[in-house]
């Protein structure tokens, strides 16, 4: 739940943010980009980390670092202040994300796909709520700093829940065994990357700027945010449902390509029914609510042990991030050269296509093959 409020908060409250910085479209969509970038720069890493003092420590330290550095990004002065401190906030984002998958294969290797479907679940709830309560902590508070701070306040209090609920674990014995290199050079974890990349580049495209959008086409500030609430709220069970789902029904296979497909159809729906916002919402939901888990469990799917995993995910998550982190910026750009948000929506429908296109490829039989030729 601490994984994505710092970044998909932000995204209501950009209005007011780009209007009391004094920055344009392009500079604010940093906000975005930067937490991305950490998450895939910090990604790699992360193992060697674990390797060190165990996933329940690195986890927990990474946890306290988002709550800990978003307090001090709530008060301090200036869009300079604001923007680096957004760096260490996406450092802990990545260090956990990246630690996440590792920590299912150590601790639940015979059902992979429930529990990636439940931190998972519990990122987009974090998300949702973030979303949901943004704008209406700004206007009691009169100010965006305030559901940052308070964003930031329960962050911190969940670090400390993390390494409570977690303490009745055997203590970690430090060793000198190192986590296997980045497969670079296996094609499969490229497509893996290419995967990740492009279903972030929707993701959070649509988190920094769907509600910016939508204020532009007439709506409050309240309804506009209330879209990413109702999208991210529709996915949590959509997702955790079709986790369990591509264990026991069908293929994973199936079911994302079947949730990337309608992904595309609802993009075109906002682009060109857009009054009918509240619809495209809850399908978008349905949409991405599988495809996170899905797309998260496909290391598992494609290695053996722990190892494997976490070089497999470091690569995805690292190279995917740094790539994907450049959507906000981007899409920020082009609104600003465009001067509105249509050519920032066919964008999005154009990536939603090509990830269509590489989902297709991935097959339950290359997968197994990149499993046994690890």
């Amino acid at each position: 739940m601490t994984l994505r409020p710092q970044l998909v908060g932000v995204g209501p409250l950009l209005p007011s943010i780009q209007k009391d910085l004094g920055v344009s479209h392009t500079v604010a969509g940093l906000l975005g980009t930067i937490p991305i970038l950490c998450m895939g720069v910090f990604a790699p890493p992360a193992p060697f980390l674990s390797s060190r003092i165990g996933s329940r420590h690195a986890i927990g330290a990474a946890l306290a670092l988002i709550g800990v550095v978003g307090l001090a990004r709530g008060v301090v002065p200036g869009a300079v202040g604001v923007i680096l401190l957004t760096i260490p906030v996406g450092m802990g984002m990545g260090f956990a994300g990246a630690l996440l998958p590792v920590a299912v294969k150590e601790r639940f290797s015979d059902r992979p796909g429930f529990a990636t479907g439940v931190y998972t679940a519990g990122i987009t709830l974090g998300a949702t709520v973030a979303a949901a309560i943004a704008v209406p902590l700004e206007h009691a508070g009169g100010s965006w700093r305030t559901p940052l701070l308070a964003i930031s306040g329960v962050s911190t209090a969940l670090a400390a829940l993390w390494m409570w609920l977690t303490r009745s674990e055997p203590t970690h014995v430090r060793t000198e065994l190192r986590p296997l290199q980045l497969p670079l050079r296996n094609p499969l974890g490229w497509q893996l990357v290419g995967a990740f990349f492009l279903m972030s580049f929707v993701f959070y495209g649509l988190n920094s700027w769907l509600p910016d959008a939508y204020v532009e086409r007439g709506w409050s500030e309240n309804a506009a945010g209330d879209l990413l609430a109702v999208l991210s709220g529709v996915s949590i069970p959509v997702g955790f449902f079709a986790s369990w789902a591509a264990d026991h029904i069908g293929t994973r296979r199936h079911w994302l390509l079947g949730a990337t497909a309608l992904q595309v159809v609802s993009l075109l729906g906002v682009v060109l029914l857009p009054g009918a916002g509240w619809l495209w919402a809850v399908l978008l939901g349905v949409a991405i609510g599988p495809l996170f888990p899905l797309t998260m469990t496909l290391p598992l799917d494609a290695a053996e042990s722990p190892a494997q995993v976490a070089a497999l995910a470091g690569m995805m998550l690292g190279v995917g991030y740094v790539l994907s982190s450049m959507g906000p910026l981007v899409l920020g750009a082009i609104r600003d050269l465009t001067g509105g948000f249509t050519a920032v929506l066919w964008t999005l429908v154009g990536v939603a296509v090509v990830l269509l296109l590489v989902d297709a490829t991935l097959s339950p039989k290359r997968l197994a093959a990149s499993r046994s030729s690890a």
